[in-house]
């Protein structure tokens, strides 16, 4: 009876030991999606739901089957020489042709353990299967005639209305823009893949350029400092541009909306040194051969000029709006104030005119040379407004 016992026992300890060192396939969490896409390039991030190295393995859509030879991968170069070991992954493909559509797969080995320089024990190598994740982007062409995209702001973690929303959106849009304050609070690092990019990988983002904002409420929480760990731009800032052709857009950070002595803001803030100097930028972007050059310049801001009303809206107006009105700029888009609002030109300090679209509800753009429609809907797919202006009045 003893010795059984004593077997049985060694069996469930060298089991137990066994299942701890067993290694385990290291899994997607988040992704993939898709960002600062460029004629020549464009960069993939994911997250994985444990520590790993990861590339990214590339194809022409050209008919072969990816496992027709050896694709060339791509890494990671956070590490600036050493493959990055993290949960958040960034890897830039680049050298690409102009308007070509292209494959892509991401992959991972996750990392057990790591010993200094005695050794590192990884997982099994994984990767999105194609077949059930398709994954094809496009690089950007030279030229446009004209854009189909799409823009949100203030979900405040309310994915199902993003999902609803954008339900249909698989292919449907030259690109996507989120024009902040997706989440209350990033009061961990998770926030910004449980609250809506994990849905917008799945529903559009994997392969349709993502764009974000920064709102204020990006500003707020523990995590808020490592919410640009989720984002890549051209500027490596939370401002930056982007273009289309002859097509310009800037995406503004306006900000925190309350002075950054406020008490609530917890003694933490210097949004208006970080404006202060993003306004320096702006005026380098508008002198730019590139914006100088193009036919029709929007701007992204969440919060919108109006010198009477908060700080963050008055921020908007003394620091970026007076350096806009000289640039020729079409139209700026908006959010923050959780309702519809047509700001004609002038009402504010702005020579342009400002639209605010609706919390939790979807923006469609329709642009071309000489008109921009602005289309806006709700969750279950109501027509809410319906703008049209004509291009290069201001």
């Amino acid at each position: 009876m003893k010795k059984g016992l004593c077997l049985l026992v060694s069996f469930l300890v060298s089991f137990q030991l066994f299942a701890q060192i067993e290694p385990k396939y290291v899994k997607e969490a988040c992704g993939p999606y898709l960002q600062n896409v460029t004629d020549t390039s464009f960069t993939v991030i994911w997250t994985t739901d444990m520590d790993a190295v990861s590339w990214v393995e590339v194809a022409p859509a050209d008919g072969t089957n990816f496992y027709n030879v050896e694709r060339p991968k791509y890494y990671d170069l956070r590490g600036l020489g050493r493959k990055p070991i993290t949960k958040i992954h960034k890897v830039t493909v680049s050298g690409l042709k102009p308007d070509t559509k292209y494959r892509y797969r991401i992959m991972m080995k996750g990392v057990i353990s790591q010993d200094n320089r005695k050794g590192i024990t990884y997982t099994a190598g994984y990767g999105l299967d194609l077949k059930s994740h398709p994954t094809e982007m496009k690089t950007l062409a030279h030229n446009y005639d004209k854009l189909h995209f799409s823009t949100v702001n203030d979900m405040h973690e309310c994915d199902s209305a993003l999902c609803k929303l954008f339900a249909d959106a698989k292919g449907k849009y030259d690109f996507v823009v989120f024009n902040g304050d997706m989440t209350s609070s990033n009061d961990s690092i998770s926030n910004p893949v449980v609250n809506y990019l994990a849905s917008a990988s799945r529903l559009f983002a994997s392969d349709t350029p993502l764009y974000i904002a920064r709102g204020n409420h990006e500003y707020r929480g523990n995590a808020a400092i490592g919410w640009y760990d989720y984002l890549d731009t051209p500027t490596g800032k939370t401002y930056y541009t982007f273009k289309y052709g002859k097509f310009f857009f800037i995406v503004l950070d306006s900000g925190e909306d309350k002075c950054d002595s406020d008490v609530r803001n917890l003694d933490i803030m210097i949004t208006e040194p970080y404006v202060k100097e993003e306004a320096e930028w702006l005026k380098k972007v508008v002198a730019s051969d590139d914006f100088r050059n193009s036919e029709t310049r929007i701007v992204f801001s969440h919060i919108q000029p109006d010198k009477k009303s908060w700080h963050g809206n008055a921020m908007v107006a003394d620091y970026f709006v007076p350096i806009l009105n000289k640039a020729g700029i079409d139209i700026m888009l908006c959010g923050h104030i959780h309702q519809f609002r047509y700001y004609k030109p002038g009402t504010t300090n702005a020579k342009f005119p400002v639209v605010c679209n609706n919390m939790r509800e979807r923006m469609d753009t329709d642009m071309d040379a000489d008109k921009i429609i602005l289309t806006m809907f709700s969750p279950d797919g109501k027509q809410t407004h319906r703008l049209e202006f004509r291009t290069k009045q201001y």
